[in-house]
């Protein structure tokens, strides 16, 4: 049953309990309780919402800064990682294999603030041996849904 909630609740976390419980054949009660088991577990770890900043006429920038790092001995990443998503700007921080050790991504509202993030915090942290900074330009989906209309149809006509 917990997987079916989660399946469910990642996709719409506003979805009706009572709703939910009669598609999974079960009492409500019964979801309530597991859903508070797995919060208690930290299984579900907070409930987000999606929003299209651009559509709500707020101007935002958002950054991926590949890092990479020197692991500490006997704790690996978990240390760094830990000091780098404990800034209030930092939205996540992954640890990824390739080139680089670590994806952290944040909001500014400025390029500049973004930069200034990387350069005055990030990059002086001691750890930190070189960050590669990408600026999002569009996002077409996230976190599974979709952000933009369907595409324009192509209204050409071919020449042959």
């Amino acid at each position: 049953m917990r997987e079916k909630i989660l399946t469910f609740i990642e996709k719409n976390s506003r979805i009706d309990l009572n709703e939910l419980a009669i598609m999974l054949g079960v009492d409500e009660a019964s979801v309530v309780k597991e859903l508070e088991a797995m919060e208690n577990e930290r299984i579900i770890c907070g409930y987000h919402t999606l929003i299209d900043w651009d559509k709500a006429g707020i101007e935002k920038v958002t950054a991926m800064i590949e890092v990479r790092v020197t692991p500490q001995r006997g704790m690996g990443f978990d240390k760094i990682a830990e000091r780098i998503y404990n800034y209030p700007e930092v939205n996540s921080v992954y640890l990824i294999s390739g080139g680089f050790d670590l994806m952290v991504t944040l909001e500014g509202k400025t390029l500049r603030e973004v930069s200034q993030f990387v350069t005055d915090k990030l990059s002086t942290l001691d750890q930190v041996l070189s960050t590669k900074t990408n600026f999002i330009l569009k996002k077409y989906k996230d976190h599974g849904t979709v952000m933009t209309g369907p595409a324009k149809k192509d209204e050409r006509t071919m020449m042959s």
